[in-house]
């Protein structure tokens, strides 16, 4: 096998590695009037922390990991007990039922 059919298919693997939403991107616009929709502003900031951590804190801990989007999806779906700046309550629940609004608006956040 020559040198550059070699790295062609070594390209090809690492792409295939990859998951669909680590290359899909993001809808910025939809996720952010998602965002503003259900006034996650009200406890969260891009960059300052509110009553909840600010977003690119919540980018910072789960991006990358491979439970990341998931983790972020659950947090945003199921209203878990999370804690706030003035003690602990359940985190609101996105009101929407679709499931690829609800990743986008979790690859957002990681985003920042």
């Amino acid at each position: 096998m020559k040198l550059t059919q070699i790295a062609a298919s070594l390209a090809v693997a690492a792409l295939a590695g990859f998951s669909t939403h680590s290359i899909a991107a993001v809808d910025a616009d939809a996720a952010q009037a998602l965002f503003k929709k259900n006034k996650c502003n009200t406890c969260h900031d891009v960059d300052k922390v509110k009553k909840g951590p600010s977003l690119k804190s919540i980018g910072a801990k789960y991006k990358g990991k491979a439970d990341g989007q998931a983790t972020v999806v659950k947090a945003i779906t199921t209203g878990p007990k999370v804690k706030t700046a003035d003690g602990e309550e359940e985190h609101k629940i996105v009101d929407t039922k679709d499931a690829a609004a609800q990743k986008n608006l979790a690859d957002w956040i990681l985003a920042q």
